[in-house]
């Protein structure tokens, strides 16, 4: 009686990868659907107007703003800083006709500044050491030298 229930594994058995895939695929459809799917539906919709409407900003200004929300017939966007918040807010008619020109019914644009990048940052290259000029090499010697003098014969080694 013993020797059955001892050949049984405790932990639970991985399903193979189809089925691993059906159930992937039904979290990710229970995710998207009822209360959850609308702030999900909502973010990736903007994130879609975001990519439409950047092309139709004035040149450089792309980079430095970012489509939020649409709420109440209301575009709100993020700047990187303010200069880029008063550029956009110059830029604001032409905004408008942009994204009525998508399909949009808006009539006005809220712009805040945040401090954080919003695009991708390009890598920052590893600062490059520090080489001294002349004046700071030979003062660096003169300071070896003085302390080499401070010791004995025996502990002096020849630097060059």
């Amino acid at each position: 009686m013993s020797d059955s229930r001892s050949r049984r594994s405790s932990s639970p058995k991985v399903p193979p990868a189809a089925d691993r895939s059906a159930t992937m695929q039904s979290a990710l459809d229970a995710l998207l659907s009822g209360t959850a799917r609308d702030p999900v539906r909502h973010a990736l919709g903007l994130e879609a107007l975001d990519r439409q409407l950047r092309p139709l900003l004035p040149p450089g200004l792309a980079m430095h703003v970012k489509l939020a929300n649409v709420v109440d017939g209301r575009l709100v966007f993020l700047a990187d800083s303010p200069v880029w918040h008063a550029r956009l807010r110059l830029a604001t008619d032409q905004l408008l006709g942009a994204a009525r020109s998508v399909g949009l019914e808006v009539h006005e644009v809220a712009i805040r500044t945040t401090s954080q990048p919003l695009g991708p940052q390009p890598p920052q290259a590893a600062p490059r050491p520090r080489v001294p000029g002349p004046a700071a090499q030979e003062a660096f010697r003169a300071a070896l030298d003085t302390l080499a003098d401070d010791t004995g014969p025996a502990d002096r080694k020849p630097h060059g």
